[in-house]
């Protein structure tokens, strides 16, 4: 029945006596054309809520719900949430998920534990985000196909600032090396790759910056780890500049990172820091599910699947102390330009970017695969270098 004449009918029921004459109930009902059960329902609330309430229709929501959370699911929950927060690790409603199962605590859902949180008042409430279904996420199929290197600056007790190097695998978000430095060096670099690769293996590629410690080929130079990287056969590769998404995922491991060691007691000195970051990368591949890895660990990503085939390393190259590092693309007559000098490659490169090692001596011509295919030892500037005819048989 429409508003208006619901709250006729209460009114005029308000004015009944506490106990109506035998057959009221029904005389009513029928010369309004109502049921009897609602007449008594109408009166039962006149008694117990008075006339203003009883004005109002009466909530359809039902007293039970069998789904509803339990108070103390809840305060569990609330309580997960607290202590992620407090340790430095995310705290999320998918990770508050992950934490309860960890503990044999079947969870509510995630938009229920959002919902829990927020009436908790634990939440900023904050615009709408763009939809995860929107994000394309590139991933390389095999453990150890690229590993992404890069490094943060964060503060020892004293104030003063050290840096912390971070070696990441791309398929698995696997911690496969951290390193605490008192600054972003070569040398350093180098260290917690050789780091890496002692404990999981030679890589297939190794992605960076372009900082002067990490790969400085877009400004025609060698560094360090470059010419270890070569040595192997690993291919080192940039992000283009002033574009970090491209190592996103080790972006990502330094924002967990930095949340997980500010909750820490601030280190003394580098010792402290590292042992403080082996403490992080245990927990971090070990018992922490990775959103990104569909509630897996690091590790289980990692040994899930077996690991790429290492690169193979060329059969020389040279020790000068002094080298310098030049890439450059064959074009279609099969020779590149390098150093004042043109060297023949052969048109079966066309397209393909050859690397130029040399210390102004003795140059090595290196393919994409890490494979040296030819050596020439103090060729003129400004002139032209065929193939050398002996390394051409044998490549």
């Amino acid at each position: 029945m429409d508003a208006r004449r619901r709250a006729g009918l209460v009114l005029a029921l308000a004015n009944w006596p506490p106990d109506p004459p035998r057959g009221a109930v029904t005389r009513f009902a029928r010369e309004h054309d109502v049921s009897r059960d609602w007449v008594h329902q109408v009166l039962r609330r006149l008694a117990a809520e008075g006339l203003n309430a009883t004005l109002l229709p009466a909530s359809r929501a039902p007293k039970k719900s069998p789904q509803a959370i339990s108070p103390a699911i809840a305060e569990l929950a609330c309580q997960v949430r607290a202590e992620l927060e407090k340790d430095g690790w995310d705290f999320g409603p998918i990770s508050v998920q992950a934490k309860l199962r960890a503990m044999g605590v079947t969870p509510p859902s995630r938009a229920t534990l959002a919902r829990i949180f927020t009436r908790a008042g634990m939440v900023t409430p904050q615009p709408r985000k763009r939809p995860r279904t929107s994000y394309h996420r590139f991933v390389y199929p095999f453990p150890n196909d690229c590993w992404q290197m890069d490094a943060f600056e964060t503060r020892l007790a004293d104030g003063s600032k050290a840096v912390v190097f971070q070696l990441t695998d791309d398929h698995a978000r696997y911690g496969i090396a951290s390193r605490a430095a008192a600054a972003e060096a070569g040398a350093d670099a180098v260290a917690v790759v050789k780091a890496g690769i002692q404990a999981h293996g030679v890589p297939t590629r190794l992605l960076t910056d372009n900082g002067s410690a990490f790969n400085m080929s877009r400004r025609g130079q060698a560094t360090a780890l470059t010419t270890y990287l070569i040595s192997l056969g690993v291919t080192a590769i940039t992000g283009r500049p002033a574009h970090p998404r491209t190592q996103g995922k080790n972006e990502r491991h330094h924002q967990t990172t930095q949340k997980w060691l500010a909750k820490q007691p601030a280190p003394r000195d580098l010792e402290e820091l590292q042992t403080l970051l082996d403490r992080f990368d245990h927990a971090y591949n070990t018992s922490r599910p990775h959103q990104a890895l569909h509630g897996r660990t690091p590790v289980e990503a990692y040994t899930a699947l077996p690991k790429a085939t290492p690169p193979t390393p060329p059969e020389t190259l040279m020790q000068a102390d002094q080298q310098q590092l030049h890439r450059r693309v064959v074009d279609s007559r099969g020779v590149i330009y390098a150093v004042r000098r043109q060297f023949k490659i052969g048109r079966d490169y066309t397209g393909r970017t050859i690397t130029v090692l040399t210390d102004g001596h003795l140059f090595h011509l290196i393919d994409d695969h890490g494979t040296i295919i030819d050596s020439h030892t103090d060729p003129q500037q400004d002139s032209y270098i065929p193939r050398n005819p002996e390394l051409s048989e044998n490549t």
